[in-house]
């Protein structure tokens, strides 16, 4: 599971942005200020940061500089209410990698840590395990307690897609432009005849379900999840 610190002194969207990423299934380390974002990261890898600028005992420059000096690979995205020019120079000068200006939009933010951990080359997670389901990214196989479940590699990134955001909705046409690509002569009827080949692989395993948003497309229930 890919891990984010947020460091952000605004107890309300600290707590907002905590949240959002971690149920995008993102493992959420919350800060709020500097000096503990950056104890934090003496004890425990992270594969991203996420901060404020103007926090309490070090602020957003002096915790980036902090960060550079130790690792200059791991993503940093400024999140913050400065929109001044002067701000973000120093803020790239001292090497972060995106600045976003307050108030926050979250599916704006999700495209943008996304596109951050593609950039640094960030697995989202090479194996996912859903109780007795585990998918393996590497070898594009799924296993239920341990025995192989036949898939095709559409098969496959369908459901991982599908069960790497529990309780999402993806349109018909979210999934036939990411794995059917714009160009297909495929209709959105494709999808469905997907679904239904997926539900039948695993009608006998009781992780997950997925479920028809109707008018719109389909979600993963992980049964058990709470929320």
């Amino acid at each position: 599971m890919v891990k984010i610190l947020v460091a952000e002194d605004d107890e309300k969207l600290n707590k907002a942005v905590s949240r959002y990423l971690s149920g995008r299934s993102y493992q959420v380390f919350s800060c709020m200020n500097g000096e503990d974002a950056l104890e934090l990261l003496a004890g425990q890898m992270v594969d991203m940061v996420i901060s404020d600028i103007m926090m309490p005992e070090m602020d957003g420059f002096a915790l980036a500089d902090s960060i550079r000096q130790l690792d200059k690979a791991i993503p940093i995205l400024f999140m913050t209410a400065l929109d001044d020019i002067d701000s973000k120079k120093k803020g790239f000068r001292l090497g972060i990698d995106d600045y976003m200006v307050k108030p926050i939009d979250f599916d704006e933010l999700q495209m943008r840590v996304e596109a951050l951990l593609r950039r640094a080359n960030i697995a989202m997670e090479k194996k996912l395990a859903v109780g007795s389901l585990t998918l393996d990214a590497d070898e594009m196989t799924a296993y239920v307690d341990g025995a192989e479940v036949p898939l095709t590699v559409r098969e496959f990134q369908v459901l991982y897609k599908l069960l790497s955001y529990p309780k999402k909705t993806f349109t018909r046409a979210q999934l036939m432009d990411e794995f059917w690509g714009y160009e297909t002569e495929s209709d959105s009827r494709t999808v469905d005849v997907y679904i239904t080949k997926l539900r039948s692989k695993f009608r006998g395993c009781d992780a997950f379900e997925i479920a028809t948003v109707h008018g719109l497309g389909y979600k993963a229930l992980v049964r058990g999840a709470k929320g």
